[in-house]
């Protein structure tokens, strides 16, 4: 497979979306690539994060996970974002990031990349899809390929979701099925960047 560059950037605030990540990297990097995790920065008031132990408690767990930046979209092939749904949009800590690359997209350093989402909410059809969709309004303005994992793979048919990955928090830490799935779609999106980069360089 031809070599690329995948960064997986996620905002979690309890581990759920962060246990999805981990589960895309193992999927990226058994496709051949080259993988960065990065989360998003907490912008979240330091009161909000400590009236919920679990908030503070991941926050102090994720410590060494290096903080995305303009650099990492810039590296990278393909881009997997991950994000808790709100509201049936995404994360607001997500949003902020995303709203400071436009010096990228005006130069087109985002555009021709391979992109996809996965999410998490408390219930089930609590904004799943119109989450990923939302973030999907993103990648047409950046010129972007957008690789959902769709029904290829009999995986999916158990998820139910052919947007991306997702899963219901109020369930508990994702199981095997929802990890898998976001192994399979981070494969997924790895053997679409490297044969899109085989074919521009062909």
């Amino acid at each position: 497979m031809q070599s690329v560059n995948v960064a997986i950037i996620y905002y979690s605030s309890t581990g759920t979306i962060h246990a999805l990540a981990k589960a895309a990297v193992e999927g990226a990097e058994k496709a051949g690539a080259e993988v960065r995790l990065r989360k998003v920065a907490e912008t979240a008031p330091p009161q909000a994060v400590d009236a919920r132990p679990e908030w503070a408690r991941h926050l102090e767990e994720t410590a060494d996970v290096a903080e995305v930046g303009h650099e990492d979209l810039e590296w990278a092939d393909a881009v997997l974002f991950g994000t808790p749904t709100r509201f049936g949009n995404p994360a607001s800590q997500l949003r902020t990031f995303i709203d400071t690359t436009g010096p990228l997209w005006f130069q087109g350093k985002l555009a021709n990349k391979v992109y996809s989402v996965f999410t998490a909410s408390n219930t089930l059809h609590g904004g799943q899809e119109s989450t990923i969709l939302a973030l999907t309004n993103t990648f047409y303005h950046w010129g972007g390929i957008i690789v959902p994992p769709g029904y290829t793979d009999p995986i999916q048919f158990q998820t139910g979701n052919p947007y991306g990955t997702s899963h219901v928090a109020t369930e508990g830490l994702p199981g095997e099925v929802p990890l898998q799935a976001a192994r399979y779609q981070a494969r997924r999106v790895a053997e679409t960047a490297a044969a899109l980069k085989a074919g521009r360089t062909a």
